[in-house]
């Protein structure tokens, strides 16, 4: 969340910056509720001190009558600092509250908009696939090939589960392992990370995980919900801690299966893998200092953008627009794949985004750095999409397939998955 000193000296800036990012937020509650803060924080402070004078003068020398009237007085004082302090308490409650409702300060440079149809192109790269025959979407090749089974999927779980079968099995394994061995070679610790995160943690990152807007799954009876991304739990991961400057950055790759209650609505836009309830994801996160974090979320879409290039995927990488960006976002890139059924006739799909969530995140959960001689600092925090699998698998299918129904396997997953071609 934004630093409450900030948002009270630039109420202005922080109104503008949310009316940009299309986000509801009282700026003028928030203001009351500071000043309710500091006058309530005065009361208790002028209470603490005539508590400590009214303790002094009773071991004085007095008569009696004088004693138990500072007692009296002692006993008075207590009680109205109890008082004060649970008014406190319960403002400072809804202060954090409010504050945590209003978003990260947009990057300068990030485009001014509603939606991702004002998100900005910044490059193409790769050649959109021309076939001399009519594409097929994946949802018909995975038929063809037995790849994945939507109906039983829906038997089972429901609307948009599925199961994963014969070689899109493979193909799953294939590219968490592609995508891990790219980042272990650049530095990064490997973890799989649990499926579930407490909701404090959840909340600190920047989501919602209560109420009938949440996409978290939260689960009955326990302080839990499912994650909808490893970005929540390797964010987690150093909560209260204080780093070591010399240890940064630290450099972080996970995998999971994410959970995520949206779902598409009908139609071949959101058919089929692009949106659905639970998907296998192998996430990057960085902590670093402040002023390498802009350099480092350039760095993290350059190993986006060598992923995709080595699996052969013709992409588009896209400024997001502050109405695009996550509560947490101060900048997003977004990496949009060419899928060939979408829209019916090709279109762009969003698989992966990076973001730069300077110190929203790490003021929630008390991450910090140190520097030598100095006092301790709050870390910048940043995290991009390796792969997503499904929709990943979902390029790969459509954008490799031939006339016959069968699909080529890319080149980097072929030791991985045992073949060239996928075939019935």
């Amino acid at each position: 969340m934004l630093d409450l000193d900030f948002i009270v000296s630039n109420p202005d800036v922080v109104r503008d910056n949310a009316r940009n990012r299309n986000i509801q937020v009282d700026v003028d509650l928030v203001l009351s509720l500071a000043d309710e803060r500091r006058r309530l924080i005065q009361e208790v402070e002028a209470t603490r001190r005539r508590q400590n004078e009214v303790a002094k003068l009773v071991k004085g020398k007095m008569d009696q009558a004088e004693r138990q009237s500072l007692i009296n007085e002692g006993r008075a004082l207590k009680e109205l600092e109890a008082n004060q302090s649970d008014q406190l308490k319960e403002v400072e409650t809804r202060l954090r509250d409010e504050q945590a409702r209003i978003p990260n300060i947009s990057h300068p440079q990030s485009p001014v908009g509603k939606g991702d149809e004002d998100n900005v192109e910044l490059r193409r790269v790769g050649e959109i696939p021309r076939f001399d025959f009519q594409p097929r979407d994946h949802v018909e090749l995975s038929d063809i090939l037995d790849l994945i089974d939507f109906k039983n999927g829906a038997k089972v779980a429901g609307r948009d589960f599925y199961f994963l079968k014969n070689e899109a099995v493979l193909l799953e394994f294939a590219l968490v392992k592609y995508a891990f061995e790219t980042l272990i070679g650049e530095g990064f610790t490997p973890f799989i990370t649990p499926d579930a995160a407490s909701l404090d943690i959840i909340e600190g990152l920047g989501y919602n995980p209560r109420g009938t807007e949440s996409q978290i799954y939260a689960i009955e009876g326990m302080d839990l919900g499912l994650i909808a991304t490893a970005e929540i739990t390797l964010g987690g991961l150093m909560k209260d801690d204080i780093i070591p400057e010399d240890r940064l950055p630290l450099k972080y790759v996970g995998h999971s299966h994410c959970f995520r209650r949206e779902s598409g609505a009908p139609g071949r836009v959101s058919k089929g893998l692009y949106r659905v309830h639970q998907f296998t994801k192998v996430e990057m996160f960085m902590f670093t200092r402040s002023e390498d974090s802009e350099a480092a979320h350039e760095y993290l879409l350059s190993i986006e953008e060598r992923i995709y290039q080595g699996l052969g995927i013709p992409y588009r990488v896209v400024d997001c627009c502050t109405g695009d960006l996550q509560s947490a976002a101060y900048r997003k890139f977004d990496i949009e794949a060419w899928m060939p059924s979408r829209g019916g006739n090709g279109d762009w799909g969003e698989i992966t985004s990076v973001s730069n969530c300077t110190d929203y995140q790490s003021r929630r959960l008390n991450v910090r750095f140190k520097r030598e001689g100095k006092k301790p600092e709050l870390v910048h925090m940043l995290n991009g999409t390796a792969i997503a699998i499904s929709r990943v698998l979902l390029a790969v299918l459509e954008i490799n397939q031939r006339a016959d129904g069968t699909v080529v396997v890319p080149e980097v997953l072929r030791d991985y998955v045992g073949k060239e071609i996928i075939s019935r």
